[in-house]
């Protein structure tokens, strides 16, 4: 959440900013300015009124004191009128501050001045590519026909279980995918990430900590017997360890991986490009997630985007890293870099991790604060990646290492599989 003071202070900068990621309710800004001009003039008439009753109750005392009863009812009846004023005050006091809290909550974050304009994926720039792009064999197939034919991912049974977008992993799929995770964390823990395992669902007040809420509410799953949400990545409950906390600045920065599944309803989602493992509702992740000191966040984004391209070279995949533009931001993002994998087969990049800044944004909305070794109360930043999502690195992999004698496995996954081709 943007801090009201950082718009108060500068408004013509930060609808400029907004403006960068094509956010349409500009006229949001001056009303939040009206709102809290308000709200600040109902507590300065509401601080007046109080310290006319705090006189008019010395008055009162001193009128009894004097035994002069005639004086000290009329002083009475002027107090029962000034104790209304002041509770009408603090009524509207309070639905003002409801009513500017609830505009807060629909502005999204400022992007970085390193954001460029730009409508849609098609205006991202790339920063960084790496790898060549793979040599398939005549007659190569797309991942969901390998999986089929191996007996890895049964598409069909996960549908008749749940639904579409449910996959099944059997046998060596399955062992494909327990790989994939412990590589990820062993890699993540090796880079000085402490390991959590968070729950898959979260309440209404974390949602709103990190912002998928109210951005995001029809894209999660509900249940509304409980209030609960299933989560749609494990940003959401790490980060949230830290909701309504004060940490101190030698601790900083916190480094914290976590593995979960995912569960999102991607409503909407149709056509070609949700086949097989390119889209899914439930799907496998492996999260890192940083609170940083302010002043070193964007180092901090620095480390955790070579931290994944390490993992993307140890798998010897082609990737490509690109930084979007403010039409392709998410709401609560400052920068975000997407990785994406090239899928042979299917001749196209895949986007497999997005690391993120969200500078204050989502500390605000959690009222998380670090204390400086002077006592000095400020908001951390915090920052987020994917290392890595598995349903289309499981697809670039199946499909860009098939040979005619099967799949190769890259030698990094092979420990943890004790095979080295998928037969």
């Amino acid at each position: 959440m943007l801090l009201i003071e950082v718009i108060r202070e500068n408004p013509n900068f930060v609808k400029e900013r907004l403006q960068v990621k094509n956010f349409k309710q500009i006229e949001l800004i001056d009303e939040i300015l009206a709102l809290d001009k308000k709200r600040r003039e109902l507590q300065t008439e509401h601080d007046q009124k109080q310290k006319e009753l705090n006189e008019l109750s010395r008055k009162i005392g001193q009128a009894l004191k004097e035994k002069n009863n005639t004086e000290a009812e009329k002083l009475k009846e002027i107090s029962t009128q000034l104790k209304s004023q002041i509770k009408d005050l603090e009524d509207q006091h309070d639905n003002t501050v409801k009513l500017l809290q609830e505009k807060l909550l629909l502005l999204p974050n400022l992007p970085s001045k390193l954001v460029k304009p730009g409508q849609s994926a098609n205006d991202n720039e790339i920063v960084f590519e790496h790898g060549d792009m793979p040599q398939l064999p005549e007659g190569s197939l797309p991942h969901w026909e390998l999986a089929k034919k191996y007996k890895l991912i049964d598409f069909e049974l996960g549908a008749k279980i749940t639904g579409s977008g449910f996959p099944v992993y059997t046998g060596t799929g399955a062992l494909l995918q327990r790989a994939l995770i412990h590589f990820f964390i062993n890699e993540s823990i090796q880079a000085g990430y402490y390991e959590i395992q968070p729950p898959l669902l979260v309440n209404e007040a974390s949602a709103y900590g990190t912002g998928q809420l109210p951005d995001k509410d029809g894209q999660m799953y509900y249940i509304p017997e409980d209030n609960l949400y299933l989560i749609p990545t494990a940003e959401v409950p790490v980060t949230n360890l830290y909701r309504d906390m004060i940490i101190y600045e030698k601790d900083l920065p916190i480094k914290l991986v976590a593995y979960s599944a995912c569960f999102r309803r991607e409503a909407g989602s149709y056509g070609k490009d949700v086949r097989g493992l390119n889209r899914l509702h439930q799907f496998d992740k492996v999260e890192i997630v940083q609170i940083a000191h302010p002043e070193k966040s964007y180092e901090v984004l620095d480390e955790m985007v070579e931290h994944v391209k390490k993992i993307l070279m140890k798998l010897r995949l082609p990737f490509r890293i690109v930084r979007l533009c403010g039409g392709d931001m998410s709401f609560t993002s400052a920068l975000t870099y997407d990785f994406e994998v090239y899928s042979g087969a299917q001749g196209k990049w895949l986007e497999v991790s997005s690391v993120s800044n969200f500078e204050t944004f989502q500390s605000v909305r959690m009222k998380l604060r670090f204390k400086t070794s002077d006592g000095k109360i400020s908001y951390p930043h915090t920052l987020n990646g994917s290392a890595l999502a598995l349903p289309r690195i499981v697809a670039a992999l199946l499909e860009n290492n098939q040979t005619p004698d099967g799949i190769l496995i890259p030698e990094v996954l092979q420990p943890f599989m004790q095979m080295s081709i998928i037969k």
